[in-house]
């Protein structure tokens, strides 16, 4: 009887830890997903499929890093720029897929090379004052297109722009986590009573359904426009890695390896655009949860992955995230946008970059390439018969970012050569987190 006792009380206790986590998963599963569906609702991309590719690329990303990192994997912001030329250029996401599937191959021979010569010769040609301003470009080149998202009702973008800025600077431990949701829920509501949303969808939208997988197609100008990126996520993943790692208490670049934390980002954003998801990259949403709740436990992560892909199947919910107006999400991504420009400041802050000429020259090139030459382009191509870019075809050129990234790698490495430098810990998020 006493055995049977202890065992009834062993079975009570797995079943309230195991409720627990399902709690903490589910906390996860919040903290990622106003930004993994943003992106494709952005670029034209199945939110259902991002969700499911999201969840399948996290548990690639564990099985690659022996289950030891902590890390979430959700839509990366720093492609949506370039899936948007691609889109406009060839009409047809599937070209942007396939780009973004050569750039996760790129990124899985990348993780080779650094198992190879190691990190310290890769770091040298991406200096502080190459990568922040390519950072800064990425938000700021996103911008103009908030702005008219929000143009469609500037009223809904400010409610749901407020929410989240009053939640960001006033609240406090979880709640702040999950401003974004909170944000356009609240922009959603509004939306509703202000008859700007038809739920007729909603109520026809089958319970259960499967995700629009789409399968991708080739063409050398979309891969050379989409490429050049991951030069930017390439320490963007080493910020997220490294912020990972202090607030777990663990040298994650160390062990399991940058290498194989690159190849489960590759790999995973490889899978996510054959099957017509956004690119894949580590979240610092999912990092800050760590932070709050000090649960460490990886296993947390892969529980969010499987909550996430059978979340892509609910059609109705699916629907939901489609009815949302456009100025809603105006006014949600015009705050992380900005906050995207900022983390390329930050970053030339905190990296100490020293304000001399050769950097100044270096950083305003890349600025330059990367946000006003798109802009004046059609006027000198009218005018003088070239591009400030590189010509791929008579219809794709290689401008903007892209062209920013090979721009500033090449002018750094001409104007100030390739220095021995150490290697500092990006502490971006870990600073905000604090």
């Amino acid at each position: 009887m006493q055995l049977f006792e202890k065992n009834e009380f062993k079975k009570e206790r797995t079943l309230k830890e195991n409720g627990f986590r399902c709690i903490l998963a589910i906390q996860h599963l919040i903290a990622m997903f106003g930004a993994t569906v943003l992106v494709p609702m952005l670029t034209g991309l199945d939110p259902s499929v991002a969700l499911f590719t999201a969840g399948v690329g996290t548990i690639i990303f564990h099985i690659c890093t022996k289950g030891k990192v902590p890390v979430f994997l959700g839509s990366s912001f720093a492609f949506i720029a370039v899936i948007g030329v691609v889109k406009e250029t060839y009409g047809d996401l599937r070209y942007a897929q396939g780009g973004m599937m050569i750039a996760g191959l790129v990124y899985i021979l990348v993780s080779f090379l650094i198992k190879k010569i190691g990190m310290d010769k890769i770091k040298k040609v991406l200096p502080p004052q190459v990568v922040g301003p390519m950072i800064m470009v990425i938000g700021l080149n996103l911008i103009p297109t908030a702005l008219n998202m929000a143009s469609k009702s500037y009223i809904l973008a400010f409610i749901t722009l407020g929410t989240a800025l009053l939640i960001r600077f006033f609240g406090r431990g979880f709640i702040k986590q999950i401003s974004i949701l909170l944000a356009v829920v609240v922009g959603y509501l509004a939306a509703y009573f202000m008859g700007f949303i038809d739920t007729t969808a909603i109520g026809q939208a089958a319970l259960i359904s499967v995700p629009n997988f789409t399968f991708p197609k080739f063409d050398i100008g979309a891969v050379v426009i989409i490429v050049p990126v991951i030069l930017a996520v390439f320490m963007e993943h080493i910020g997220d890695i490294t912020t990972n790692g202090s607030v777990v208490g663990k040298d994650f670049i160390k062990d399991p390896g940058l290498n194989r934390t690159l190849l489960g980002d590759g790999l995973a954003t490889f899978v996510a655009a054959l099957l017509g998801g956004p690119a894949n990259t580590t979240y610092g949403e999912n990092t800050g949860v760590l932070a709050i709740t000090k649960n460490y436990d990886p296993s947390l992560l892969r529980l969010t992955a499987i909550f996430a892909i059978l979340l892509s199947f609910i059609a109705k919910f699916g629907m939901v995230i489609r009815t949302i107006p456009e100025p809603v999400m105006g006014g949600i991504s015009l705050m992380l946008f900005s906050m995207i420009a900022l983390i390329g400041a930050k970053t030339i802050k905190l990296e100490k970059v020293e304000f001399d000429y050769k950097n100044v020259i270096v950083m305003a090139l890349i600025i330059i390439t990367g946000l006003i030459a798109p802009q004046i382009n059609p006027i000198i191509e009218a005018n003088f018969g070239f591009i400030i870019g590189i010509k791929i075809t008579n219809t794709v050129a290689l401008t903007g970012l892209s062209f920013a990234a090979i721009v500033g790698v090449i002018s750094n490495i001409l104007i100030n050569g390739v220095k021995e430098e150490k290697i500092e810990e990006i502490e971006i998020l870990s600073k905000e987190l604090v």
